[in-house]
């Protein structure tokens, strides 16, 4: 064998990036036909890594949180070690926990993840260790779910005639509480409105669970502000009918997330990014819109948010969403055009390659929360790579699969 061909192989260091990583081939990897030809200049922006106080991302393909209802007592367990996995083997960027209650009535049915527990702890660090050995950065969404709480897992409805899930599911109807006594609807629970202590008590939790989360492993923490779960119940003059500190005003509706985004901060590691998902709009008239992001956006950076996470929907039932690809990436295009010093993610109907690309290229997101395309299609970071032209590292225990360019992919 010949110094050159010798050359043309990959260097060992190759064998080592992480799944997800672009690289640039060898001549004698694209004459064989295992590489697409030279990668793009610039890179696609999909594929460009992203920085993040000390995390560096090796893509802006993420895993949005998604609930998966198969706790038990805030517990993970085999399924929860095989679905997050299977994301960070194939190359994702970041993944996300669904939202994990910070108190036992904090979550959303009696099968949610929790943390409310020091005996949580284990089990979420055996996931981030296994999430970490395929170079992907490990995040956490810390949850409350107010008024919509003690509900049953959404694959239960078809048996039910209400939401309500019961004691003896396993559920707590009678301590369901929000910022008012106004239920979401017939079908949920009427909520105790919360008295301040009621509200010091769960930004303490909040504060608590974050510290649990750092102690599990995790590179990062989202707040749940969105989808009209406690922290967006209090942003809402929809939900939200307090007359005191809490409810009222802008200011007043709002100090329940800046105060807990605050006292988290506090908590969380300085090198360590935080991040906030708002529902950008209700879709109701009279309710929370997106000026009212905006504003809120601009207050959340001073407080050390560094990405906000812009979904929309979910307070109110009288919602009328205008649906389609990508519906919500106006609001993530409107955040990051007016307010400087924080960055966006875009979510919602992001299903393709292509159109995943363009969002970043045409500058209306920083980065890309995926959530169902993901469970469609686990590989989506590797089949997005194949079709925009780029070579990426696939997993070593996957790499006999990766087709010649004159194939498709699938």
């Amino acid at each position: 064998m010949s110094n050159t061909e010798l050359k043309a192989k990959p260097s060992l260091e190759r064998y080592f990036v992480a799944p997800g990583t672009a690289f640039e081939p060898t001549e004698a990897e694209i004459q064989n036909g295992f590489a697409l030809g030279k990668n793009p200049n610039p890179l696609p922006k999909v594929f460009q890594p992203l920085k993040i106080r000390n995390y560096t991302f090796k893509n802006r393909i993420w895993v949005s949180p998604m609930c998966m209802y198969s706790s038990e007592d805030g517990f993970t367990n085999d399924f929860h070690m095989s679905h997050y996995s299977q994301f960070a083997i194939r190359g994702a960027g970041l993944v996300m926990t669904e939202a994990t209650g910070v108190l036992p009535e904090g979550r959303i049915t009696p099968n949610c993840l929790g943390i409310w527990k020091d005996e949580h702890i284990d089990g979420l660090r055996r996931i981030v260790n296994h999430v970490h050995k395929y170079g992907a950065v490990a995040g956490m969404q810390l949850g409350h779910s107010g008024r919509k709480g003690s509900t049953i897992p959404l694959g239960m409805i078809q048996y039910r005639d209400t939401m309500r899930a019961t004691e003896e599911d396993g559920a707590w109807p009678e301590d369901v509480y929000g910022p008012s006594a106004i239920a979401f609807d017939a079908s949920h629970c009427t909520p105790r409105e919360m008295t301040l202590d009621d509200i010091d008590r769960v930004q303490q939790a909040f504060v608590d669970a974050a510290v649990r989360a750092g102690k599990a492993g995790f590179d990062l923490v989202e707040l749940h502000g969105a989808h009209g779960y406690l922290l967006f119940e209090f942003l809402s003059p929809l939900s939200n009918q307090r007359t005191d500190k809490y409810g009222g005003s802008f200011e007043n509706r709002t100090r329940m997330l800046i105060e807990t985004v605050r006292r988290v901060r506090q908590v969380w590691p300085e090198d360590k990014p935080l991040f906030v998902r708002i529902s950008s709009s209700e879709w109701v008239e009279g309710g929370w819109d997106i000026d009212d992001t905006v504003a809120l956006a601009k207050l959340l950076v001073n407080e050390g948010v560094d990405l906000i996470d812009c979904s929309s929907g979910g307070n109110d039932p009288r919602q009328k969403i205008t649906n389609g690809p990508g519906y919500q990436v106006p609001f993530a295009e409107k955040v990051k055009r007016e307010v400087s010093g924080l960055l966006v993610g875009a979510v919602g109907l992001i299903t393709e390659s292509h159109q995943a690309n363009e969002i970043l290229e045409d500058g209306k997101a920083d980065v890309l929360f995926i959530a169902r395309e993901f469970l469609r299609n686990p590989s989506f970071v590797l089949s997005t790579a194949h079709e925009l032209g780029v070579n990426i590292k696939w997993p070593i225990q996957y790499e006999r699969a990766i087709l010649k360019p004159k194939y498709k992919f699938f």
